[in-house]
């Protein structure tokens, strides 16, 4: 296959080369550096060796000196689960200057981390002239652990040679990770969209902390390196540096709970490669069961108990910001279709969730509702009847009634029950983790202070432009700071299991709470 038509139209002959080697390589490259873990009580270790990759870029990162690694301390520490959340999770840092060594220890007790293995090295170089990065080379360390024990908890330490956190005085810095259960139990998972660095994101995070989930996800526009978000190289403002802070923030949530990100338009960066994904390829190790990793690297889903999730690339169908319109050739929407289909048929997973960044409905006055997403999977979310649709984009809080068609199937009050097999889709907006807000053309109306209006008025981004729409489906507005929180309890065959979805704010609020119910096969 080689370059996407409407890619290949905006690049050089020698930009299409790149693309279609880092495409063809990539996968490659990243197996080549997986680590393999065994089961860690009484089990044996199978390491494989450190793997030393630059994310393909245009320019090549000079060699750089190390440094005494007695100076240098671990950070950004940030989970990923692997293709099966039972067996599989990757750990991954940074370090601010190149390390001797990369390793991590883990083991199923604090006094017990006697298993070391080797990271893998992905060194992400940003030239000077590049937006306000300087000449800047960050280095990213994954260890893909497999192998693991469902439903276990293990503790682990990250170093390097002079750095070692299986000494005594280093025993702050252990962290923990625990793997998805072998069969359905109840469950929490968070949600929000469009984080950053700010005095908020970080007040949401340790509110996220409080709830205990068992794993995150964040809707896209991760921590606004490139502040335009436009996916172009004539952006302004780009700053490499700002996703030093980001990790750094969040540390205190992915260190322990898998970070599971889509990608959003703030997450192209031009410089990196043609797909704009070359910097987020150093950042992220996540699971490689999507369409095509080296073009849509945000594209996966994975299974936790009786709960599946998919995360989509919403950049590939954006009529709003075209830069990678198109990129994926339809291998993504075809891809989506045979996931839901199989999802659907079994009989072990009662809810599908799906995130990704552009919103399928909204009227929040910055960018409203996407045409691309109504045309390419909303039929498809409506006919293998996908339970809950998380975006982000605009900053707001906003949730839907149950949708079929574009239409109202029933609305849903504040406190109400959606039955997704015989009426249709929610979809939420919650995208108030951290950046300004936005702002409503209607009154605001959540828990609390409800304002029902009959119609509000908004748009959908379309090929060409925007289209203006009146439409009655808005039912919970809220213009805060907020994230989500689902609460997933199973039940027993032939009896209702239920998605328990609340929106709240960042004083600890709750400003939404509905239920989503099927019956378990």
């Amino acid at each position: 296959m080689g370059v996407p038509e409407r890619l290949a139209a905006r690049m050089s002959m020698a930009e299409q080369h790149e693309y279609l080697r880092a495409r063809f390589s990539r996968r490659t490259l990243v197996r080549g550096g997986a680590v393999t873990l065994g089961a860690v009580a009484g089990g044996t270790f199978v390491a494989g060796g450190t793997a030393q990759a630059a994310v393909p870029t245009r320019h090549t990162a000079p060699a750089t000196e190390t440094v005494d690694g007695a100076l240098v301390a671990p950070f950004g520490r940030h989970l990923a689960y692997g293709n099966d959340p039972r067996t599989e999770m990757t750990v991954s840092w940074q370090v601010p200057v190149a390390v001797r060594k990369p390793f991590i220890r883990i083991g199923a007790h604090p006094w017990d981390l006697s298993r070391k293995i080797d990271a893998e090295v992905r060194a992400l170089h940003t030239p000077a002239g590049v937006g306000a990065s300087g000449d800047h080379t960050q280095y990213y360390l994954h260890a893909r652990l497999s192998r693991l024990k469902p439903g276990r908890t293990y503790y682990y330490g990250v170093g390097h040679a002079g750095f070692d956190p299986a000494e005594a005085h280093l025993a702050g810095t252990l962290g923990t990770f625990t793997t998805a259960p072998a069969k359905a139990e109840p469950f929490t998972f968070t949600a929000f969209g469009d984080q950053g660095v700010s005095y908020h994101g970080l007040a949401n995070d340790a509110l996220i902390l409080a709830q205990n989930p068992a794993f995150h996800l964040h809707a896209g526009d991760i921590a606004y390196g490139d502040p335009a978000g436009q996916g172009k190289t004539s952006d302004t403002g780009f700053d490499s540096r700002v996703w030093d802070q980001f990790l750094h923030q969040t540390e205190s949530v992915a260190k322990s709970v898998p970070w599971m990100v889509a990608y959003g338009n703030h997450d192209m960066e031009a410089w990196y490669s043609p797909n704009g994904y070359g910097g987020e390829e150093a950042r992220w190790e996540l699971p490689d069961n999507g369409p095509d990793k080296a073009s849509l690297p945000g594209v996966y889903s994975f299974t936790h108990g009786n709960t599946a999730v998919v995360s989509l690339d919403a950049n590939d169908i954006s009529f709003e910001i075209p830069a990678n319109l198109g990129i994926s050739g339809g291998t993504q929407t075809t891809w989506l279709e045979r996931r839901l289909k199989a999802y659907r048929a079994d009989k072990d997973i009662d809810f599908i969730v799906v995130f990704f960044h552009h919103c399928a409905y909204c009227t929040a006055t910055a960018h409203a509702s996407e045409g691309g997403v109504r045309d390419e999977w909303v039929p498809l979310f409506e006919k293998y009847t996908v339970d809950l649709v998380i975006n982000g984009h605009n900053h707001v809080y906003e949730r839907t009634d149950v949708l079929k068609g574009g239409e109202v199937a029933k609305e849903l009050p504040i406190g109400g029950t959606a039955y997704p097999e015989t009426e249709g889709v929610v979809y939420v907006t919650a995208g108030a983790a951290g950046k300004s807000l936005y702002a409503f053309s209607a009154d605001e109306s959540y828990e609390g202070a409800v304002k029902d209006d009959e119609s509000v008025s908004s748009f959908v981004c379309v090929d060409g432009g925007r289209r203006s729409e009146t439409v009655a489906w808005s039912r919970v507005r809220y213009l805060d700071y907020s994230f989500l929180r689902v609460d997933v309890t199973p039940a027993a065959k032939g009896r209702t299991a239920t998605l328990k979805v609340r929106g709240i704010a960042e004083t600890g609020e709750q400003v939404d709470h509905f239920t989503v119910a099927r019956r378990s096969r």
